[in-house]
């Protein structure tokens, strides 16, 4: 990488990653949820990042670039997190508070990398894209919200 366009690329492409895997593990989550409002904000997250995959294909197809070929790390690890938490022997309720915290994880990270990659669009020049970018960072801090409405309005009450 030479200079911030590279970099802007990098981490379009890491992002699109994120999101792939993202979208082979919200199933899993909504599955191992027993909350029927936490697992319906799953299902909902899940059809949201498959339009976030898609803005990232369009913004990528503007550029001129292939958003695949990165692999993130950071979200392979935050998955395999998750997955080594719904293995173990906790009741329902404390499940679901651990859930929320392990999503809650992805979307802060997602939510630090769709804010770089605006301020990077924006620093190129590509307002248009920052649009379509910032729209997705929006839908990342509303997931976070809802998860954060569900954690406090009870579910981190059931579990105690």
């Amino acid at each position: 990488m030479k200079n911030l366009e590279d970099l802007f690329e990098h981490q379009l492409k890491d992002l699109y990653s994120a999101e792939s895997q993202l979208i082979e593990a919200l199933p899993k989550m909504a599955k191992n949820a027993s909350d029927s409002e936490l697992k319906k904000a799953f299902e909902s997250h899940l059809e949201e990042t498959k339009g976030h995959k898609k803005r990232l294909e369009e913004v990528c197809k503007e550029l001129g670039i292939k958003p695949t070929g990165e692999e993130c790390k950071a979200m392979k690890g935050l998955i395999k997190e998750a997955e080594s938490f719904l293995k173990e022997d906790v009741d329902d309720d404390v499940r679901d508070a651990g859930l929320i915290a392990d999503a809650q994880r992805v979307e802060h990270y997602e939510i630090s990398g769709y804010g770089t990659v605006v301020r990077y669009a924006k620093e190129l020049g590509h307002d248009g894209l920052a649009k379509k970018l910032h729209e997705t960072l929006e839908e990342e801090y509303g997931a976070d919200d809802k998860l954060n409405k569900l954690a406090e309005s009870r579910l981190n009450r059931e579990a105690k």
